[in-house]
């Protein structure tokens, strides 16, 4: 599995992008609800990130499955 550290702000705005995507999908199955809630998770995560002024901060680490998801639905 592969992993990169991404900016932290952008990763929260394109998670959000992601939801409203994920928004218009009519059928709302089970799989559909688990990317759902996968990228709240994500979204959260780099929301956060985004806000510390730790060392370190600004950054968010995804693995490749966490990126595709987001950027498929964006």
């Amino acid at each position: 599995m592969s992993y990169a550290a991404l900016d932290a702000a952008r990763v929260a705005r394109a998670s959000q992008s992601a939801l409203r995507a994920l928004e218009q999908v009519e059928e709302k199955n089970e799989a559909h609800m688990r990317k759902v809630i996968m990228v709240e998770r994500i979204q959260a995560l780099a929301a956060a990130a985004a806000e510390t002024a730790l060392p370190g901060g600004g950054l968010v680490t995804l693995t490749s499955e966490e990126f595709w998801l987001i950027s498929r639905n964006w």
